[in-house]
């Protein structure tokens, strides 16, 4: 009997150990704990401007699901024709640079343009603004172009305070376009990887204006 005890034991011993070791295989088979998975990607909520002249809806980057459509440098032209409406020449164009578009650094490309709507339709061009290979995040330079939007708007016929924003959809080219009502006006926006760009729409919705930027959107930027 005695002589039994230590070979049980030593048995006990080992069904232990191997327990143990086949405990830990389960919990880490390849052996890399310590590198757990990435959550997954999340959206930030859009929000309504902060302060009135100062919207603030944009997120900080654009949604995880239209980045990598967004992804690359793109540049902008002051296409003769954008969404079906045409530059305005003669008097009607910009003879300056009516939105201050924020500090421009070398490589950056600035377009600002009026576009004249159909017959119909307010008198007041579609004013364009937008810069290109944008170092920073572009989101806060879509602010800082809204802000100047918003002034130079009131200075010329738009009334009131401005809304809430909304997101819309924003085309093949992905990234993020929102819009926000400033009286009977309407002002947007579209922001991708290197992009950011404005436009005013006088007498128009948001969700109208929206549509038209979209199209636009797709002449301007390349």
């Amino acid at each position: 009997m005695t002589g039994r005890q230590p070979l049980a034991a030593r048995a006990l011993f080992a069904s232990a150990a191997l327990a143990a070791t086949l405990a830990l295989a389960a919990c880490d088979p390849e052996g890399t704990d310590g590198d757990a998975a990435a959550p997954a990607a999340t959206t930030a909520p859009v929000s309504a401007p902060a302060t009135p002249g100062s919207p603030s809806a944009a997120p900080k980057s654009p949604p995880a699901a239209t980045k990598s459509a967004a992804a690359g440098k793109r540049t902008l032209t002051e296409a003769a024709t954008a969404g079906g409406l045409a530059r305005a020449t003669g008097d009607a164009q910009l003879s300056d640079v009516p939105v201050d578009p924020g500090e421009m650094r070398e490589g950056m490309t600035l377009v600002e343009a009026n576009y004249v709507r159909k017959a119909g339709g307010s008198n007041r061009p579609v004013l364009f603004a937008g810069v290109a290979d944008v170092p920073e995040d572009p989101s806060k330079r879509r602010e800082h172009l809204w802000r100047g939007l918003i002034d130079y708007a009131t200075g010329n016929g738009s009334t009131g305070s401005p809304g809430a924003s909304t997101a819309y959809p924003a085309g093949p080219l992905g990234g993020n376009l929102e819009c926000f009502p400033l009286g009977a006006d309407a002002l947007c926006g579209w922001v991708d990887s290197s992009t950011a760009a404005v436009a005013l729409f006088p007498a128009s919705s948001p969700a109208d204006a929206a549509k038209q930027f979209a199209l636009m959107r797709a002449d301007l930027e390349h």
